[in-house]
Parts: C-alpha cells; sequence; structure tokens
C-alpha cells in the first residue's frame, strides 16, 4: 500500500505523482477538493487533471527550500488556490521516484485578502484625493489611526496624534459629552464645526472591538468652501432683498403733499402680492400721519387683472374705516372696463381723471371743513 493510501482520511489534500508527473496516489479530500474521483485520477498526468495558471507542475520534483508555496490551479470549469508542500520521493539508490504533494484549500482566505486589499486600495484613494480625513480611537479616546488629505492640507502629519487622547486634545472645543456617547455605542454627526481654521462635518460611528482596539471611527470632511459658498449666497440673498426692499419703496412712494393729504402714484405692472404690499404700506402711513385723504394715482397703470382690480377697491374700502376718504385718478380704459366688470359700485369712492383733480377737491373740502 503506497504512502498515500495510508492518508485517505487525512484533512490535507495528499496527491503522489511519479518522475513523469503521472498520478499514482489521490486521496478523500482531493477527490471533495476538486470534484475528481481517484479511479478517474490515477493514470493521468497532473498537468491534464489540474492546470497551473503560472508555473508547471515540473517545480515539484525539485527539492527546494522547504517552504509552502500557494498554487492557483485553475481549469475551464472550476478554480483553486491550493496552498501545498512538496516532498521528493527518492528510491534507496538515489533516484527519484516522484513526488507527494500535501494541501489544503485557501481560497476563501485568498478571496478575503483580495477584498481586503481592494478595500485598502479605494480607502487610500480616497483619503490621499478628496477632502476628507478618516481617523480611530480605542475605548480611552486614545487615536490609534488618523491620516487623510483634509488632515494634510490643516498642516497635521498623518497619524501625528496616533498615542494622544482625543479627548484631551479637543477638551476645549466642548465635544467631549457628545464623543464619549459614541464611545458608548451612540452615533452621532458635528456638522460644519470649527477647528485648525477650517470647518469641519465629522461622522462619528461606534464599532465593537475589544479592549485596545478600535471602538470608535470617524469620519471627518473638510466643508470650508461649501461654507464659504453658503456665506456668499445668503450675503448675496440679503442683499438682494434690501434691494427688492428699496425697489418696493421706490416703485411705490407715499407722498405726503401736505397736511392730512396723502398721494401714491403706482407704476408698472401690478398684481394680487404687489396690491397686498401697496395696502399694507398706505393703510400704515395714514394710520401713522392721521391723513383725512389717500390718493392713488394709477396713470402709470395700464392693465390689470380683476384679482388686482378687487383689491385696489377693497383698499379705498379699508382707507375708509379708518376715518379717511380714498381717491382713485388717472384710471386707464382698460382697468375701467376690468372694475365695472366686477359689477362694483363707484358711486361713494372720489374718482378723478388726474392728480391735480383730486388735489383741487381735497382743497376744497378742507376749505369747507
Amino acid at each position: 500500500m503506497s504512502e498515500a493510501s495510508k492518508l485517505q482520511g487525512a484533512p490535507l489534500i495528499v496527491i503522489e505523482v511519479d518522475p513523469r508527473l503521472v498520478v499514482t496516489a489521490w486521496n478523500r479530500r482531493a477527490e471533495l477538493a476538486f470534484g475528481t474521483d481517484a479511479a478517474a485520477a490515477i493514470g493521468r498526468p497532473l498537468a491534464e487533471l489540474l492546470p497551473l495558471s503560472d508555473g508547471e507542475w515540473s517545480a515539484l520534483l525539485d527539492e527546494g527550500d522547504g517552504s509552502p508555496r500557494v498554487l492557483a490551479i485553475r481549469r475551464a470549469d472550476a478554480g483553486w488556490s491550493i496552498e501545498a508542500w512538496s516532498q521528493v520521493l527518492s528510491g534507496g539508490d538515489g533516484g527519484t521516484l516522484g513526488a507527494r504533494l500535501f494541501g489544503h484549500d485557501v481560497g476563501a482566505r485568498v478571496a478575503a485578502e483580495r477584498r481586503a486589499a481592494l478595500e485598502t486600495t479605494m480607502l487610500k484613494a480616497i483619503k490621499d484625493n478628496l477632502d476628507i480625513a478618516v481617523w480611530a480611537i480605542d475605548e480611552r479616546g486614545v487615536f490609534l489611526y488618523q491620516d487623510g488629505k483634509a488632515i494634510r492640507d490643516m498642516g497635521i502629519a498623518p497619524h501625528q496624534f496616533v498615542g494622544l487622547n482625543m479627548l484631551e486634545l479637543y477638551k476645549d472645543v466642548g465635544n467631549n459629552p457628545l464623543i464619549e456617547r459614541a464611545l458608548a455605542g451612540e452615533p452621532a454627526r458635528t456638522p460644519a464645526a470649527e477647528s485648525h481654521g477650517r470647518f469641519l462635518d465629522t461622522y462619528y460611528i461606534p464599532i465593537a472591538g475589544e479592549p485596545g482596539e478600535p471602538r470608535l471611527v470617524g469620519v471627518t470632511l473638510d466643508v470650508t468652501e461649501a461654507k464659504r459658498l453658503e456665506h456668499e449666497m445668503r450675503s448675496k440673498l440679503e442683499l438682494i432683498e434690501r434691494q427688492q426692499e428699496v425697489i418696493r419703496v421706490l416703485a411705490t412712494p407715499i407722498i405726503e403733499v401736505w397736511d392730512g393729504v396723502l398721494t401714491m402714484p403706482i407704476v408698472g405692472l401690478i398684481d394680487t402680492a404687489r396690491t397686498a404690499e401697496i395696502m399694507d404700506s398706505l393703510l400704515q402711513a395714514v394710520t401713522q400721519t392721521r391723513a383725512r385723504y389717500a390718493i392713488l394715482d394709477l396713470t402709470g397703470v395700464e392693465v390689470v387683472d380683476t384679482g388686482t382690480a378687487s383689491h385696489l377697491i377693497k383698499m379705498i374700502q379699508a382707507i375708509r374705516l379708518l376715518g379717511a376718504e380714498g381717491i382713485l385718478t388717472g384710471i386707464h380704459p382698460t382697468i375701467a372696463q376690468t372694475i365695472v366688470g366686477l359689477g362694483v359700485d363707484l358711486s361713494h369712492v372720489a374718482v378723478y381723471a388726474k392728480l391735480r383733480d383730486a388735489l383741487k377737491h381735497t382743497l376744497l373740502a378742507a376749505r369747507k371743513a
């Protein structure tokens, strides 16, 4: 019985070949690993059963240094990664009888190593090229890892803080309670916090770990540029709002022509929203000045919709409720048609073609009073 036959139940793959590299023994573990029965394998060239993707099986007959080799064995319908040791079988006369191969499948380990290498490559690409920093601390808050482009941009060397305590380094920032909760298992985030002269958005990610191992992983994004753009945008919006307010004031000026008489010349297109603003401004002015007359001059307005016309009439009514008289002047024909279409009774409203006529009306009324 051959030596390989004695190892049929061994947990290792055992294969024997003769000097021509023809299989002479193929144990049960080899059957399970490669899916080929011993009867089908014995008598066939090893290279035919298990083609190597790199190198030749003839190396089995070399003594080498005895260290294990990871052999990438491939064939059309399957693939394995086998960590193997080879032993040259010698005869009593010193001649070579063949070789024996001992091995085990390390496919899962090799796949895991490849995934880990890929993740390492991806992490390196991210932290070296994006405005980001990644770090890890143990259960005491001691830095175990610290690197990233954002750190280098702040003038901090990679891993400069490794061995130092984060809770001590940043105690003046005021985030220690948050970091302690994160170490206890509560995910957290500090958006756009200022540190090292930059604005940093940090995510605190708790992970399970043994003492001395990572307990909290941090991802810090440098959002300084985004913060600057946000500030610029907010400043521009505030400027636009101020400009719009100035435009509104200039577009609807309220002029006190003399005591108790206000006039508001309206120019351009007006819609429901603008009419509401005009009403609010005019009513406040009537209240503040205690005016007796408020003249709306529509000479500069050519078209209004039915909703706007309705608001203008309501404005006149609101002025009357404040104890003043509302007067309309400069109504264009199209506006007159719109008001008529609404069926509004203007018999109690003073309406004049020109502002001059409205001012005469207020003078006469004031003299009679």
